[in-house]
């Protein structure tokens, strides 16, 4: 649990001019957000960096905004156009940061996470890039199965889920961000128009394996296997319903009676 001085020197070093800031996008993740911000107020006030934790609330209908700001968010801004694209890009903009953290509202970081994202992105060798991805709690076979999956992809392409993603914010301007045309994926081309960028310049986008990242599993509990399955099927042979919002809903609904989201 984070003591109340973890806190303090967390706002105290967003007082200063922030090196990195931790973006966090969120729709009615008022249920997820409290254990997050948890986790990074404890992460941020590890660090010899001064830093800023910017909460983009995405249109939500729910307490969002209010439980961002009584958690510990430096700042919290809204986006009115419910894209997980959008919301990222709004909350760069909202910071002058030179190193860019983005961090999932149902996704937990540890200190030793944060420390080796920013030593890299520091040593002038590193670009980018993410961190290996386990889920919070028990998973099913199928949960076990894509996820080991998307690991395996992960590191043989150098891509970061969007859970954990950290860049430089130059090369994050120079590439144009996230691209909003997509609402879904937008951290795998982002991932490659990164890699392109840093190749020419001698920087590498790395993908930590120690420590991994922590993610809620909550989607496992929301649909059955066959669901998922279905899913992923659907993905692979129509790869440009990422252009369509309708055909992400995966990423933008969820069933009736269950609360938070998934981003």
């Amino acid at each position: 649990m984070t003591s109340p001085r973890d806190g303090a020197d967390c706002h105290r070093s967003s007082r200063q001019s922030p090196v990195y800031a931790i973006i966090i996008p969120a729709y009615n993740e008022a249920q997820e957000l409290p254990a997050t911000l948890v986790a990074v107020r404890r992460a941020m006030a590890t660090q010899g960096l001064p830093g800023e934790c910017i909460v983009v609330d995405n249109h939500s209908s729910d307490d969002t905004s209010a439980v961002a700001k009584a958690g510990g968010a430096d700042r919290v801004v809204y986006e009115p156009v419910n894209q997980i694209a959008r919301a990222r890009n709004a909350g760069v903009a909202a910071s002058k940061a030179e190193f860019l953290i983005f961090v999932d509202a149902d996704t937990r970081i540890e200190p030793p996470l944060l420390t080796k994202a920013l030593h890299l992105l520091r040593g002038g060798l590193c670009v980018g890039g993410g961190a290996v991805v386990h889920f919070e709690g028990e998973t099913s076979g199928v949960g076990r199965f894509a996820l080991g999956l998307w690991k395996r992809i992960s590191l043989l392409t150098r891509t970061a889920a969007g859970s954990f993603f950290f860049c430089r914010r130059d090369a994050f301007q120079a590439v144009g961000g996230f691209d909003l045309r997509l609402y879904a994926a937008e951290e795998v081309l982002l991932s490659r128009d990164l890699r392109k960028w840093g190749r020419t310049r001698g920087q590498t986008f790395v993908i930590i394996t120690d420590p991994p990242v922590t993610t809620s599993a909550r989607k496992l509990r929301w649909y059955s296997d066959a669901q998922i399955v279905g899913w992923i099927f659907f993905m692979a042979l129509m790869p440009f319903a990422v252009f369509s919002r309708r055909l992400c809903r995966y990423w933008y609904e969820r069933p009736q009676r269950k609360h938070g989201s998934s981003r």
